[in-house]
């Protein structure tokens, strides 16, 4: 799709059903989603993370499971040459980045396109190119990864180093808000995290209320580091009233979402909520999203000390293996992985908190 010798045409492979489209004129022009300062934490001398900081960052948790940072430790000039080696990569010749396509969505390393199941017609392809590979802020992964941009091996160990840092502080955060002790989400996640990077990129569209560059999905992870081109809006969320709101891209902001295993782990507290991704007529859109996750062996289920007669448990225990089944089955849909784990004589989460 990043091919720029032949023009992009909407044919009917990318166009969704009138149903299906996501009326752009009903987004929300006002809402958005918080930006928290994380200099906030830079007043406080102890060992503790400053409470007005922990505050806001739990608010944000409830009430709408995404939120930006800025200030936030890394450093602008990476994330700028981070976003330029992605840029290169998806302006390689089509033939080197074919060799990395694959429908396969199990494969470590690949370029792939989203689609989504429509009843009674093909599959709508979204208008998007993806390219995901594992990454880690200590071991080696840059042999996994392709030669070519020259510089994208480099570049993607340094960004790596510098997003496991941050990871560990927001997830220290986000434990804190919860009242629980500040590394015990990132020990319930796993000392061998499922970490996987996806660049995504997103053309000028000749028309983009009939398509969508991803369609509405929750992350399957546990937290997800989004940085996104700055200048061109694209990422929506939905929030609690059933209105999508635009995501504008702040600059040197990073944005933060929850996943799936976060709404878990914190009981249903904190929220893992649906999100999209639309396309426009005049300026090419780049993302890159750094997902953390537990591994497929490790076994999730809501924390026990947040558990007590007013807040039984709403989801049993799985093995994250299970999660992941569960969530390739659904593939093409509108994911609701989530809702095959609860426990259905509590109360059905899905119901108060589309996601």
């Amino acid at each position: 799709m990043a091919n720029d010798t032949i023009p992009l045409s909407l044919s009917p492979k990318f166009i969704l059903p009138e149903d299906k489209r996501p009326l752009l004129s009903e987004v929300s022009p006002l809402a958005s989603i918080p930006i928290i300062d994380m200099n906030e934490d830079s007043s406080n001398n102890g060992d503790e993370p400053s409470s007005l900081l922990v505050k806001k960052i739990a608010q944000a948790c409830e009430e709408f499971g995404f939120f930006q940072i800025i200030n936030h430790g890394v450093p602008e000039d990476l994330c700028q040459r981070m976003m330029t080696a992605v840029t290169d990569f998806f302006h390689l010749p089509p033939e080197d980045r074919a060799q990395l396509f694959t429908e396969d969505k199990t494969k470590p390393v690949r370029v792939s396109n989203y689609y989504l199941k429509v009843e009674g017609q093909e599959n709508v392809t979204m208008w998007s190119e993806t390219f995901a590979h594992p990454w880690h802020p200590v071991d080696d992964f840059t042999h996994l990864l392709p030669k070519n941009p020259p510089q994208y091996r480099e570049v993607a160990a340094e960004y790596a180093k510098e997003i496991g840092a941050l990871t560990s502080r927001l997830l220290s955060l986000i434990s804190h808000g919860l009242g629980l002790d500040k590394d015990c989400l990132e020990k319930r996640i796993g000392e061998n995290p499922r970490l996987v990077s996806q660049a995504n990129y997103y053309p000028p569209c000749p028309d983009p209320e009939l398509t969508l560059g991803l369609a509405a999905h929750t992350d399957l992870n546990a937290l997800t580091i989004l940085r996104q081109s700055e200048g061109v809006t694209g990422l929506q969320v939905l929030i609690k009233d059933g209105k999508w709101v635009a995501v504008d891209p702040v600059p040197t902001a990073f944005v933060i979402n929850l996943g799936d295993q976060i709404q878990v782990l914190s009981n249903g507290r904190y929220q893992s909520v649906h999100h999209r991704a639309v396309t426009n007529k005049e300026w090419p859109r780049i993302s890159v999203a750094m997902f953390y996750g537990p591994n497929k062996d490790t076994i999730m289920g809501p924390i026990e000390d947040l558990i007590d007669e007013e807040h039984p448990p709403l989801y049993r225990k799985y093995r994250h293996a299970e999660f992941l089944e569960e969530f390739h089955k659904q593939e093409g849909t509108r994911r609701r992985v989530k809702a095959a784990f609860e426990l259905r004589q509590y109360i059905n989460i899905e119901e108060v908190h589309p996601s």
